[in-house]
């Protein structure tokens, strides 16, 4: 695994500590130019592939992200996470733009209900960070925005179904909405007797740590509904001393931190990896929880990684990490009543 050195990491902390989250997400880098230019990459090589990569899903990288990609380094795996490239434009057989047929499984505007005591909510969506592998990169978020109408409807259909004690924010990225409107819909879903549990699925406490503010931190620890925040970070190299900072102060203020990955072509293809990840998430409080079969998305089929080679990586892991550092190795198929664990000795 590559080093990031001591010193980077002290003047990114120095440069950014008086930056609020908005700040830093309003000034992420949204063009492949830019991307080039402050990782020193020849866009004689580069630029042409990211333009096309670009004009499919639009590029974006907030600046403590770009800080951890060590410049001049192509294969950095930081880097190819977001990085455009023309691969993205090829078709290849059995991939598409509805690999979960989420499309098919909204109960109302805004409301996705896959399982029977969950159901999950697009707050917003936004991300703060646009991965290249995301299986919502072709999602119809103009389509499924939440008008005061539509929470209304949202609000009534939660409360009317007393199977569901469970919602999931999730979007895009729900913590890029502010906290007025986050501690609203928790306030909301709270005075539902029936649920209790509220998960957040989201990047941001890796991506732009500064995002775990007091204000994040106060609505989360009054709330009655138990917190779950299931983070996503799929490179020990993400996971640096503001982001385990950010999450030590969650789990202070009493939420309960859980990691997803995704198993990359790449990026962290190795158990070596997975392993110093499974560590590093450890050490910053987190429980490793799922580790994702790539999903078939049209336009990042260059990061597929065979479900024979995951089986292969996790049994490495087994005998090298103990049971409680060892993500589910899970597939999400599509009208089954949950994850779908591949079995990793047939």
């Amino acid at each position: 695994m590559i080093q990031r050195t001591a010193t980077r990491i002290e003047a990114r902390q120095t440069d950014e500590d008086s930056r609020t989250w908005q700040q830093l997400l309003s000034s992420s880098v949204t063009s492949p130019e830019e991307l080039l230019e402050r990782l020193e990459l020849d866009p004689a090589t580069w630029l042409s592939g990211a333009r096309e990569g670009h004009r499919l899903f639009t590029l974006r990288v907030p600046e403590p992200y770009l800080q951890r990609i060590i410049p001049g380094n192509p294969s950095d795996p930081l880097l190819r996470q977001v990085l455009p490239l023309s691969a993205e434009t090829d078709t290849q057989p059995g991939f598409v733009r509805d690999p979960l047929q989420e499309s098919t499984s909204m109960q109302t505007t805004g409301l996705i209900r896959k399982y029977q005591s969950r159901a999950l909510l697009m707050v917003t969506g936004h991300c703060a960070i646009n991965c290249r592998y995301c299986f919502r990169r072709h999602f119809p978020y103009d389509e499924n925005r939440l008008s005061p109408q539509d929470r209304k409807q949202v609000l009534a259909t939660l409360a009317n179904d007393t199977g569901i004690n469970e919602v999931i924010f999730s979007g895009g990225d729900p913590l890029v909405a502010s906290d007025r409107l986050l501690s609203s819909w928790a306030d909301s879903l709270a005075g539902i007797p029936h649920l209790r549990r509220l998960r957040i699925h989201t990047r941001l406490p890796v991506v732009i740590p500064q995002r775990v503010c007091d204000a994040l931190l106060a609505w989360l620890a009054e709330s009655r509904l138990q917190i779950v925040m299931v983070i996503h970070a799929n490179h020990p190299a993400e996971l640096d001393t503001d982001t385990q900072q950010a999450l030590n102060r969650l789990k202070q203020a009493g939420v309960t931190l859980l990691n997803q990955s995704v198993i990359l072509k790449g990026v962290n293809d190795t158990a070596r990896v997975l392993a110093d990840l499974s560590e590093r998430l450890f050490e910053c409080g987190v429980l490793p929880y799922y580790l994702h079969a790539f999903d078939p998305v049209e336009g990042a089929h260059h990061f597929e990684v065979s479900d024979d080679r995951a089986r292969e990586l996790v049994r490495e892991l087994i005998g090298t990490l103990p049971g409680f550092l060892i993500p589910r190795l899970v597939r999400e198929v599509p009208d089954r009543p949950g994850k779908t664990p591949l079995d990793l000795f047939a």
